[in-house]
């Protein structure tokens, strides 16, 4: 196996320490979906897409509910001052 990394193609042996240990972490992660799926490996990819998709969209909700509260205290404390 082989990554691109900027234009020059390494072999995933000479990938630093903590590209390894997220490639280990997501293998970890789709056997646990495989094994939770009886070996369905389409069943697996859907599942983890569709978490993956839930996560994503949690955050968006996280970070647009941060970003509105910070809108909020901007102009709640420049309104005395004007």
């Amino acid at each position: 196996m082989h990554a691109v990394v900027g234009r020059r193609t390494m072999l995933h042996d000479d990938l630093p320490a903590a590209a390894d240990a997220r490639r280990a972490e997501a293998e970890e992660i789709a056997e646990a979906y495989r094994s939770a799926h009886r070996g369905d490996d389409r069943a697996a990819l859907i599942a983890a897409i569709a978490d993956a998709l839930a996560d994503l969209t949690t955050a968006k909700q996280q970070t647009e509910a941060v970003r509105r509260q910070v809108s909020h205290g901007y102009v709640r404390g420049t309104a005395g001052k004007a």
